[in-house]
């Protein structure tokens, strides 16, 4: 059993009158998660899964004293998959306004359901977390240094999500990915907003795979895949707020050379990145290993970020001279520059980077010293 870093901080939050949401994509854990939490309650808890029909029907329409019997002596309600239950927002809300000394916990694996269903109507109730895929300080206590290192190109080329680590044949990684994607990721990805039109969701995701580490230019994605801008950038927001791929801004205080305008987009998991292009490819036989290994870096450095809980504002930088950083962290009142190489060769810090920020800490992240940059918040 591999512990949830979130597990911790969930427990700590855990206080009665408020409604803890743990949101993430399908199979990163979310179930595994809150049954291991139901384990170490101390007071009796009502466990309820949303996606069942008697539950979500049980739920409706209901007056207070109705739910103060539903849930009797409990002390804890959890509530899987909640945002399936109409109106559990408001239902929660008076739940926790009416019934003295509940303890809520709830799961979802669309952030846009639970923001609009759940947690509008939860606004000062309510404390979320998001649970992704396993990360590297989550595994590290599982494995010796060797086992790390032998692992990496299948993190490369597979990612962590929790039941890939578990499999050792190949095969049967790629055809689970193939499932993920196909049945999972993207049914609840259509299933928001009424989405309907699948094949241009898989060309927007091929797209954005192919220009990991590159600016994305949002007209030219709309006219790739023939949609009109606007609805390629609600796509895009989709995307995010299902936990597939995540946005970053150029950094520029308006400098005149810096480019600032066309974002980034990075995948949460390497292995759905490299399962939308179709390529599983070993590192020797590929043309993308770095861009393979600044996906992979950048995805552990968020999830770490996510799962400790300490903020940060993140960017790349680039000018229109092509001088470039590929991560930076504005964090504590500094600024910290990092450069992702998956060879162990370091790069000189760009002129024009080193002029306008000289206050700056730069590195250079390699295979000999990422596990300092994944496993801790100041890089050693």
């Amino acid at each position: 059993m591999i512990n949830r870093i979130i597990q911790k901080r969930i427990m700590n939050r855990m206080q009665a009158g408020k409604v803890l949401i743990i949101a993430g994509a399908r199979r990163t854990g979310k179930t595994v998660l809150i049954k291991e939490i139901i384990k170490s309650l101390d007071e009796p808890c009502l466990y309820l899964n949303g996606e069942d029909y008697t539950t979500s029907l049980k739920l409706q329409n209901k007056g207070i004293d109705e739910y103060r019997q539903i849930i009797g002596n409990n002390k804890y309600l959890v509530i899987d998959e909640a945002q399936k239950i109409e109106k559990a927002g408001q239902i929660l809300k008076l739940m926790v306004d009416e019934i003295e000394g509940l303890h809520v916990l709830i799961t979802g694996s669309s952030a846009f359901d639970i923001s609009n269903n759940v947690g509008e109507p939860l606004t000062g109730r309510k404390y979320s977390f998001q649970l992704h895929p396993l990360a590297q300080c989550e595994l590290q206590s599982h494995e010796n240094p060797i086992e790390t290192e032998s692992r990496l190109e299948s993190r490369l080329l597979f990612g962590s999500y929790p039941e890939i680590v578990t499999i050792s044949d190949n095969q049967r990684k790629i055809e689970y990915l193939t499932e993920l994607v196909n049945s999972y990721l993207l049914k609840d990805i259509l299933t928001l907003d009424s989405l309907k039109n699948s094949s241009k969701l898989v060309n927007i995701l091929r797209l954005l795979a192919f220009q990991v580490g590159n600016e994305v230019s949002i007209n030219e994605l709309a006219q790739n895949v023939g949609l009109n801008k606007n609805t390629v950038e609600k796509y895009l927001d989709l995307l995010s707020k299902v936990f597939v791929i995540y946005r970053i801004e150029g950094y520029s205080r308006n400098l005149r050379k810096e480019i600032s305008k066309s974002p980034r987009y990075y995948f949460w998991d390497n292995g759905i990145r490299n399962m939308l292009i179709a390529n599983f490819n070993p590192l020797v036989l590929r043309n993308d290993v770095g861009q393979l290994w600044e996906n992979y870096i950048i995805s552990e450095r968020l999830k770490l970020q996510h799962f400790e809980g300490w903020l940060s504002n993140n960017y790349f930088w680039r000018t229109y001279d092509q001088q470039e950083i590929d991560w930076v962290e504005e964090r504590d009142g500094k600024l910290y520059a990092f450069e992702m190489k998956y060879s162990n060769k370091n790069k000189k810090v760009p002129g024009a980077w080193a002029k306008n920020y000289p206050d700056a800490v730069y590195n250079v992240i390699n295979r000999e010293n990422y596990l300092s940059f994944i496993l801790k918040k100041e890089f050693l």
